[in-house]
């Protein structure tokens, strides 16, 4: 069993956590990783700074100009994934990000530094599923699951291609639009939610305007799992290389709800 398939074999929903690696600095981000897990983070993804991160909104577009003015490098986001991957074994860790840092040296070169570094997967927002021999083939023979994306506009005649090649779970994206921003109705997430499930046997999470403990454990009752990135990327933006305590408080915070949510 990897690491992402035990995640979500533990009887409850998971919980997702986001921030984007280099923010404020890169020899901030593994403490602040390190808050996630201790406040009971399932799954981390870790943003890979890039200067046109075109899907996210403004907390995490300022987190990205951060951490470039940081001097952040794809060398340092490797690097931090190798220590991260030292200190906590069973966690697991997804880069998240954009084609061009993934892809300008080579697919297969990518593929192997996530394998190398103890990467469990890789969401790349800009790559869609027809694309899929820039990165994906590459991924799979490295043993580093290539997680899709379903949106709101995925209907049935797509689906099947967003699944096929994909693995660790489907990130469905409850809002047409960027992160952090707008809050999908909850009827509409728990229809789509069931609609996917009927799909596909990978899980189901869900991200995009979640923010609160509350809202968090409402999709958890439908759903495999929540992410949630820019409540967390607010906080690192209030208390820079000092944020670790109040990130590890809000993931205890929205753990709890998520992972109760159920009745678990």
């Amino acid at each position: 069993m990897t690491r992402l398939e035990a995640a979500f074999a533990k009887g409850r929903p998971a919980l997702v956590t986001f921030i984007t690696g280099g923010d404020p600095t890169p020899d901030a981000t593994p403490a602040i990783l390190d808050a996630l897990v201790a406040g009971g983070a399932d799954v981390i993804e870790l943003g890979m700074p890039f200067s046109d991160p075109m899907a996210d909104g403004p907390a995490i577009q300022a987190a990205n100009i951060r951490a470039l003015g940081a001097g952040t490098k794809t060398a340092d986001i490797f690097r931090i994934a190798r220590d991260f991957r030292a200190r906590h074994p069973a966690t697991p860790l997804v880069l998240m990000g954009y084609a061009n840092p993934m892809i300008t040296r080579g697919a297969d070169w990518f593929a192997n530094a996530c394998a190398q570094a103890g990467v469990d997967g890789i969401i790349c927002v800009d790559i869609p599923p027809e694309e899929d021999a820039e990165i994906g083939p590459a991924l799979r023979a490295a043993g580093v699951a290539f997680i899709r994306l379903a949106t709101p506009t995925t209907d049935a005649a797509r689906l099947p291609q967003v699944l096929e090649g994909s693995g660790g779970f489907l990130y469905y994206v409850s809002v047409a639009g960027i992160t952090g921003k707008q809050k999908a109705a909850q009827a509409s997430i728990e229809e789509a939610v069931a609609r996917l499930k009927a799909s596909t046997d990978l899980p189901v999470v869900v991200g995009f305007g979640v923010r609160t403990p509350e809202q968090a454990a409402a999709i958890a009752v439908h759903a495999d799992g929540v992410v949630v990135g820019s409540a967390l990327v607010d906080l690192v933006a209030a208390h820079g290389a000092h944020a670790a305590d109040a990130v590890r408080e809000l993931t205890h915070a929205l753990s709890q709800a998520v992972h109760g949510a159920k009745g678990a």
